[in-house]
């Protein structure tokens, strides 16, 4: 299978970097060639970023029909072809794809591949490497040898633990300088790896389905260990890039879980129904029930209608409500007619000076006989 196109994307996308840290801006060969694999991430991780988010959309949607799967293998537990039927056909409504966790990491192979093997044929001694880089994969001879320059720290980018005496002889490096930093980045690969994958089950939840929950644990601990091993083939420019990228993972995903919030377990989907009936209708403020008011839709099944506006034709109906009401005779049980009684006579008042009053003897009393 011919990979060059792999090869010559990755080697592009890597000399536009160079070609402004090196060129415009004058930089070393070796910082320059190592923001120019750092910005190789950041390019593939912004071309990528939809489809990050889409993971998550996607995983938040198979957390929530765990209930739902869980029904179903109870259901269909005696029939392994019907439960994968119904968890396809659950799968299909809902929108969710188990394998979309996955996707992103799988996109990201070929990025890796290109990159470990363009690195691998820096070699200033070998002329197939050079031949390889000059005429396959757009790189100049003055490129080729800036690249067999760069280090970091004292150790080349193209340099790897396990290199040999003679490949280091060949790229001009001291086993002592590469060991250390080939070292230190390796570790600093396999821990933010794990955390990176420890962060997202943290805020995920472990998940109920046997095959979720054994891919979680895949991902916790085998790419890690497994890293760990590989990453003493790796070129230094290779374990930098993956560094780079989990750095970049941990913020990335730091900001997308922020402004996608992970919903209650315990919280019931809110029906958008409901929601559109409970909500306060045009011109009428809506009431805080916290507060010790009433929501609309409580004031509305109390009163057994709607609340309506004092407008000019709602006066004008009172109006002739009371009129045709004042028409009407108001007849008693007793059957006396409506018509009204006269008032009670009220007890004459007793003049000045012919008494005390009711009140005063009330004072009196009040404070003990004294006036």
């Amino acid at each position: 299978m011919n990979l060059n196109w792999i090869y010559t994307g990755i080697s592009w996308i890597l000399l536009r970097w160079h070609d402004l840290w090196g060129g415009l801006l004058n930089m070393p060969s070796g910082p320059a060639w190592v923001l120019s694999i750092v910005f190789l991430v950041l390019t593939v991780r912004v071309v990528l970023f939809p489809v990050f988010v889409k993971q998550i959309k996607s995983q938040r949607a198979m957390q929530t029909l765990q209930p739902q799967m869980k029904e179903l293998r109870e259901k269909y537990k005696n029939d392994q072809q019907k439960l994968q039927q119904e968890m396809m056909e659950l799968y299909r409504r809902e929108k969710a794809n188990p394998l979309m966790g996955c996707l992103p990491i799988f996109l990201q192979i070929p990025v890796f591949i290109g990159l470990f093997h363009v690195l691998r044929l820096i070699n200033p001694n070998s002329e197939s490497a050079f031949k390889a880089m000059t005429t396959e994969y757009g790189w100049t001879p003055e490129q080729f040898n800036s690249a067999s320059d760069a280090s970091i720290f004292g150790a080349p980018i193209a340099a790897a633990l396990r290199s040999t005496t003679e490949q280091l002889q060949q790229l001009d490096a001291s086993r002592l300088a590469v060991t250390l930093v080939a070292g230190i980045l390796i570790i600093t690969m396999v821990a933010t790896t794990y955390i990176t994958q420890r962060q997202m089950i943290a805020r995920n939840g472990v998940a109920a389905d046997p095959t979720q929950a054994m891919v979680q644990k895949l991902m916790l601990y085998g790419i890690p260990a497994s890293l760990l091993v590989s990453g003493a083939i790796f070129p230094i420019g290779v374990v930098i890039y993956w560094v780079t990228q989990n750095f970049f993972s941990m913020g990335q995903q730091f900001w997308v879980l922020s402004k996608m919030p992970i919903p209650k377990p315990g919280d019931p989907k809110v029906d958008p129904e409901k929601a559109a009936a409970m909500a306060p209708k045009p011109g009428i403020k809506p009431v805080n029930p916290k507060k010790g008011g009433r929501s609309t839709a409580t004031r509305q099944s109390s009163t057994g209608s709607s609340v309506k506006f004092d407008t000019a034709k709602a006066r004008a109906d009172r109006a002739a409500a009371d009129k045709a009401k004042a028409e009407v005779p108001d007849t008693n049980s007793d059957g006396s007619d409506g018509s009204e009684k006269p008032p009670p006579a009220r007890r004459p008042t007793p003049p000045r000076g012919s008494g005390r009053r009711p009140q005063d003897n009330r004072n009196r009393k009040r404070k003990g006989g004294r006036r």
